[in-house]
């Protein structure tokens, strides 16, 4: 099983390489990491070139991250594609090794697991955990998905319904989960343990008006994916979001 690893740039000199790196020594064998740079002005590509594992990157003009991502797709030849956004990195070098046993022992159409929260200052410093355990597809309706950096889905996937819609400005992944996972009931499997390290400062928790942005996208999706909500719905998600925090130290590692 081929697994097509997406990761898509900007300026991210200063991050890349820890993603490169922890894709270079994943264990797997049998991986596509494909990179495409939005024309960066550092040293991004630089970064790039020096990985021999990277076998497939363009560096051009796009009109966003999910127009990037969609140009990953396009590019990929994998059986499964999953996203490895440029300032995240996987943890361990089994990871990919697990995603594609969860493939094979489930025999389903789509993986996915949790994920931890570090600060970029300690990349060893835990500080938030996002479990995806508890996801069922009636929970889109309240803000929750599937910890997207985690989710590994078959190629055919995107071929039969569709790839991101690079309108949304920050919930086009909430939305293609809820299309794939609730709309067209794609098959799906959980992985109890923590595949990706994110650095804090997503941009959808950047500051209140990113938030607002984030639900009101996320009510338009699952508007036209037959879901009903609202922003009053949507709000009690934050006050699970504490709990995140309170005990983050939550299998964070694995054999």
């Amino acid at each position: 099983m081929k697994i097509s690893i997406i990761t898509v740039t900007y300026n991210s000199a200063t991050t890349l390489r820890d993603t490169l790196e922890s894709v270079s020594n994943q264990d797997y064998g049998d991986i596509e990491h494909i990179l495409v740079d939005g024309a960066s002005t550092d040293t991004t590509v630089e970064i790039i070139k020096s990985f021999p594992h990277v076998k497939k990157w363009v560096s051009e003009k796009d009109k966003g991250l999910y127009d990037a991502i969609n140009k990953g797709i396009q590019m990929a030849n994998g059986d499964v594609i999953g996203i490895l956004n440029s300032d995240d990195f996987f943890p361990r070098k089994n990871i990919v090794s697990k995603i594609a046993h969860a493939f094979s022992e489930n025999k389903v159409e789509a993986v996915y697991g949790d994920i931890a929260f570090v600060r970029p200052e300690n990349l060893d410093k835990v500080i938030r955990l996002y479990s995806s355990k508890k996801f069922t597809p009636r929970r889109f309706a309240y803000g929750y998905m599937p910890a997207h950096p985690s989710f590994y889905v078959k190629r055919e996937c995107y071929t039969t319904f569709g790839s991101y819609k690079f309108d949304y400005k920050i919930a086009a992944d909430y939305e293609l989960l809820m299309r794939f996972i609730y709309k067209n009931k794609i098959t799906h499997a959980y992985i109890p343990e923590v595949l990706v390290y994110m650095r804090t400062g997503g941009v959808s928790n950047k500051n209140i008006l990113s938030r607002y942005t984030l639900n009101k996208e996320i009510i338009r999706a699952c508007k036209e994916n037959g879901v009903n909500t609202n922003m009053a719905v949507l709000s009690l998600k934050y006050i699970n979001k504490i709990f995140e925090y309170i005990k983050p130290m939550v299998r964070t590692s694995g054999k």
